[in-house]
């Protein structure tokens, strides 16, 4: 897989925890920043879907539902 090369600013403080992290689990900064970045946009993309499902079936047991809250 091609990589490209990014710029960006974060907190000093965040910057020594993710070093820490890269060095305690024996992997890379730009590792670590593309698996963070790929959970990320996995959460972000998945999280529409899982509501309009949970929309499509309260819709479809609607009368469930107000059994069930009686």
């Amino acid at each position: 897989m091609a990589a490209i090369k990014i710029s960006s600013k974060v907190d000093n403080g965040v910057w020594e925890d993710l070093k820490a992290l890269a060095r305690e689990s024996h992997q890379s900064i730009s590792g670590l920043l593309t698996e963070a970045i790929r959970d990320y946009l996995m959460r972000r993309r998945i999280r529409p879907r899982v509501l309009k499902h949970l929309e499509d079936s309260m819709a479809e047991n609607e009368e469930l539902g107000r059994i069930l809250a009686e």
